[in-house]
């Protein structure tokens, strides 16, 4: 399955970035540049994913438009995409 979410991410002023995904409740990360905080917020959401997975009933909210996100300064939105294998031994 390929899940694409919104992802908001900033440069702090101390120099270190941070993720948060708008539509996955409590999904951060952090990172020491963007492309690390790129690569934290994948994972981060895969794994928010994996345990929404293993729910007897799981529930995945739409994606927003990343036009919709609303965006404070210093923020930008990136989408994120997290591909999520049903099987496992299966080589792609």
């Amino acid at each position: 399955m390929k899940f694409y979410y919104p992802v908001v991410i900033e440069k702090k002023e101390e120099g270190k970035w941070h993720a948060a995904f708008p539509d996955l409740s409590m999904c951060e990360a952090d990172g020491t540049d963007e492309f690390d905080v790129l690569q934290n917020a994948r994972e981060a959401a895969y794994n928010w994913i994996d345990l929404e997975m293993q729910e007897q009933d799981p529930k995945f909210p739409s994606p927003t438009d990343p036009k919709d996100v609303k965006l404070e300064a210093r923020q930008q939105v990136r989408m994120i995409l997290v591909n999520y294998r049903l099987t496992e031994g299966w080589d792609e």
